[in-house]
């Protein structure tokens, strides 16, 4: 090692063990601060370097928050509903009208149906529908036969008894006549028989035993017999006067039973030829001839067309506040017609109330018995009143979320709660105020969206 020269390095310690390098080291250290100062500079590197990848994390940080901030503002895509497609109404507030309405028909005031007293056979139909016909006009004919037999029964029966009424007629005045004769006979011998006793008692009383006594005392039991005699016989006749009016009266009571069964029984054939009972147009007929029918079938129809009104069948959900003469008018698909609630149907069917609407007595030419109609009755007028068209599938009394629109196209989903319900409107109660525009199309398909872009 003395010949060569020991390697070192940059450092300018020699090259070789590591016990030698560290004690090298500890011998600059301590003789040499200077060059342990230059190390210095080495350490504070490190640490810049990981105050920059702090530095770094936090820039990047930031930068994201950023982003997120600005993406957070930037609206999504919301869906797109085309303008055309729906319908869109404005807040507004003022007076209410609370109406109810419904469909319904023009039917005439009087109106009768026609049908068979009696059945038959169809013969003959005299008359079509749409003719005038008056009470007594035949409109069609039946035969029957077993009708008119049975007419002609009746009819015997009646003259039979008719027949026994006179025969106890005469039967019993001949008995009271009798009896009037054996009472007058009686009453004769019951006097000839008081005279005598009178006559036999003023002898015997003038010249005692002049007058045997034995005919004092039968002269005075014939006058007794006699005297019991007379009164049973005049009790006979007021008995059998009695029973002869009551025989008379039940045999009366016959007749008229007899005679109303003739009756009957004529109407029944004269029913036979169809007549309406009732002036007016014959607006159907449903008999054909040959054709049997049963009795009480309808057969056909006749109304008065002069005197018409309508008949409305509002759903019972409207029908609540109608009262009979609230204001209505009638839409028969050209004129509208002024009317009154006339009558209320109190039954529900198939969930409507029918009301009738009372009609001017002059009607147009157009108005016609079965005519379609659409009735509409004022309930009430509340003013101040905020309300808006009718939405689809809205209800009284009900809160359900609705698209209110802002001047950017977007509509957003807020909740409304509605109130009294109208035909054509709907008060609102919270959710809206006067001047908001609002879908009143269906959306249900954009349910799961709280927003949706108009365009």
């Amino acid at each position: 090692m003395s010949g060569k020269a020991a390697a070192s390095d940059n450092t300018g310690f020699p090259a070789g063990g590591t016990g030698r390098r560290r004690a090298t080291i500890r011998e600059l250290t301590e003789s040499t601060p200077s060059r342990v100062a230059m190390d210095v500079p080495r350490d504070r590197g490190r640490w810049s370097r990981r105050h920059r990848r702090i530095a770094t994390g936090v820039l990047v940080a930031l930068i994201l928050g950023g982003l997120t901030a600005v993406l957070w503002r930037v609206d999504p895509a919301w869906p797109v509903v085309s303008a055309d497609t729906i319908w869109i109404g404005t807040v507004e507030q003022g007076t209410f009208v609370r109406e109810a309405s419904g469909t319904g028909t023009l039917v005439p005031i009087e109106r009768r149906w026609i049908t068979a007293a009696t059945a038959g056979r169809v013969e003959e139909i005299l008359v079509q529908p749409g003719s005038n016909v008056a009470p007594d006009t035949v409109l069609l004919r039946l035969s029957n036969p077993d009708v008119e037999v049975q007419l002609l029964d009746a009819r015997q029966q009646l003259a039979d008894a008719e027949a026994e009424l006179v025969a106890l007629r005469s039967g019993q005045e001949s008995s009271r006549l009798a009896q009037q004769a054996v009472i007058a006979e009686v009453r004769t011998q019951y006097l000839e028989a008081k005279h005598r006793d009178e006559m036999n008692r003023e002898l015997q009383d003038k010249t005692p035993g002049l007058v045997p006594e034995v005919d004092l005392v039968r002269s005075g039991q014939r006058l007794s017999q006699l005297e019991d005699r007379l009164d049973i016989e005049t009790r006979r006749l007021e008995v059998g006067g009695e029973s002869a009016v009551e025989q008379l009266a039940a045999q009366e009571k016959q007749v008229d039973r007899l005679r109303a069964i003739v009756r009957f029984s004529e109407e029944r054939v004269d029913s036979l030829d169809v007549r309406p009972r009732f002036p007016g147009v014959l607006a159907e007929s449903s008999a054909e001839e040959g054709q049997w029918v049963a009795a009480g079938e309808t057969l056909g129809r006749v109304v008065q067309p002069g005197g018409l009104k309508a008949e409305i069948r509002v759903p019972q959900s409207q029908a609540v506040g109608i009262v009979l003469g609230q204001q209505a008018t009638v839409d028969t698909r050209g004129v509208l017609l002024e009317g009154r609630v006339s009558r209320i149907d109190p039954a529900v069917r198939d969930g409507t109330i029918t009301v009738d609407i009372a009609l001017p007595e002059r009607l147009p030419g157009g108005a016609r018995p079965n005519m379609s109609v659409f009735g509409t009755v004022v309930l009430e007028q509340l003013d101040g009143v905020t309300y808006v068209d009718r939405p689809v599938h809205a209800s009284a009394n009900a809160a359900v979320g609705i698209y209110r629109l802002h001047d950017d196209g977007l509509a957003e989903r807020v909740n409304v709660v509605f109130g009294q319900i109208s035909v054509n409107e709907v008060e609102i109660r919270a959710g809206l105020e006067p001047g908001d525009r609002v879908v009143l199309s269906d959306m249900s398909e954009w349910d799961d969206y709280p927003r949706v872009r108009i365009e």
